[in-house]
């Protein structure tokens, strides 16, 4: 019986049967439709994803038309940063990385970006980042985004003022907890607020939050209250990144017009996002390692394609690194990474990656 050569979730080499890819691709798609309460592939997306990964050739793609647009979180790091942090350690500016991206890698849009990438350290040192946001912008014709990630752990003790509910959850202290969020919240809507605006006033063409909710609902909130005022205040171009495919409920309680935040997937998290009034949502759907990558490409793309049908705003697919049907895996094969886009392209319909 023939064996197609494939991945599984780590990057991890396998040979599997066409019928063993046929049956993940059934499992995965169903996985998505019993956690999210949404439809599964139909039968002739399923057959289509059958061709794409039984298909021989390494690198597959979308024909002529199909295209879609390419946005960033943090790519320059892969350039200048440490193997540690995904790079390769080529000794070049953030600002030069940004222009090769442009001009030899033909990103559609890029973003200036502090390699820590959270929003806490960068308010410190928000002089220096306009610097570089206004050189860019003076050297760079595509769209240049500002971006970073909430991380409202970073407000909690040690790092931040506010308590930290790791620390009062296992102690019992749930309102200790949940009061401990809501603070540290504000806070952090107050920082990321501060932040575009000064981005606003140098030019910046957007702002992308970047991994919202890593922290949980609470910090779903902060993001959803900072993207109001900046959309009310600027005319920033707004992107919103999720974390994961599923809020965790970290407080529980916290609500955003009237919806409670726990719980939520990319179809019910993209309405309070377009409420809110961001012009661009990118959902995530997390990669699972012990499963192939028909398996997670045909569960993220059930996701994100119930996902499109909601959403009244672009929709740019987070598809990169342990996200999106992709390996969890330092260098993911071009090969899953093809596949895994034209899935988005072709049954997600997305807009963008």
């Amino acid at each position: 019986m023939t064996k197609i050569y494939t991945r599984m979730g780590d990057g991890h080499a396998v040979e599997m049967t066409v019928d063993e890819i046929r049956a993940d691709i059934l499992a995965g798609t169903e996985d998505a439709a019993d956690r999210g309460k949404i439809p599964a592939l139909s039968q002739g997306e399923q057959d289509y994803l059958l061709d794409l990964f039984t298909f021989e050739g390494k690198i597959v793609g979308v024909v002529p038309g199909d295209e879609v647009v390419l946005t960033d979180d943090g790519s320059v790091n892969a350039l200048y940063g440490a193997q540690s942090s995904s790079g390769v350690g080529v000794p070049i500016s953030r600002e030069s990385a940004i222009r090769v991206y442009e001009r030899a890698f033909a990103m559609d849009t890029m973003e200036v970006g502090h390699p820590d990438y959270s929003f806490k350290p960068v308010k410190p040192i928000i002089a220096l980042e306009l610097q570089a946001m206004e050189s860019v912008l003076h050297t760079t014709i595509i769209p240049m985004y500002y971006g970073a990630m909430p991380n409202l752990a970073l407000y909690a003790r040690p790092d931040g003022p506010f308590g930290n509910p790791a620390d009062l959850l296992p102690m019992g202290k749930i309102d200790e907890a949940r009061s401990a969020q809501e603070e540290a919240a504000e806070a952090c809507t107050r920082d990321m607020v501060y932040i575009g605006k000064r981005m606003a006033e140098v030019g910046a063409d957007g702002f992308n939050f970047d991994t919202t909710a890593s922290a949980g609902d609470a910090e779903f909130l902060a993001t959803l209250n900072a993207v109001e005022e900046l959309a009310r205040t600027t005319d920033l171009s707004i992107e919103v990144g999720m974390a994961a495919e599923f809020v965790l409920g970290m407080h529980g309680k916290v609500t955003y017009d009237g919806e409670r935040l726990a719980g939520l997937y990319p179809h019910q998290q993209v309405k309070l996002v377009e409420k809110a009034g961001a012009h661009i949502f990118g959902p995530v759907v997390n990669t699972n390692t012990r499963r192939s990558t028909a398996w997670n490409v045909s569960r993220a793309v059930t996701f994100v394609k119930a996902c499109s049908e909601a959403a009244t705003i672009p929709v740019h697919a987070n598809v990169g690194i342990g996200v999106g049907g992709v390996p969890m895996c330092e260098t993911p094969p071009t090969s899953m990474v093809t596949r895994a886009s034209v899935a988005m392209v072709k049954i997600g319909r997305v807009d963008g990656l």
